[in-house]
């Protein structure tokens, strides 16, 4: 099965929580640092490959501020 990878723009990000409310893993929380804007901005954290690319945090995100890269199980 596919894993995911997200990538989350963090400039665009305006720190809404969407995408930590809705990640069924729980994979996406808001960062500690500061955007640009003065917003902390969501991070995704998967260290144990938990990420199943369901695209929830993707469809949520209001500032399309998230896209998903997808991988196969071998790393390609």
């Amino acid at each position: 099965m596919a894993k995911g990878i997200v990538i989350v723009n963090e400039e665009m990000c305006k720190e809404c929580g969407y995408c930590t409310l809705f990640c069924p893993k729980k994979l996406m929380q808001i960062g500690e640092h500061l955007n640009s804007q003065s917003h902390h901005p969501a991070v995704f954290i998967d260290p144990q490959g938990k990420c199943t690319g369901c695209g929830i945090c993707f469809t949520v995100c209001p500032d399309l501020a998230i896209k998903e890269v997808w991988r196969s199980k071998n790393g390609k």
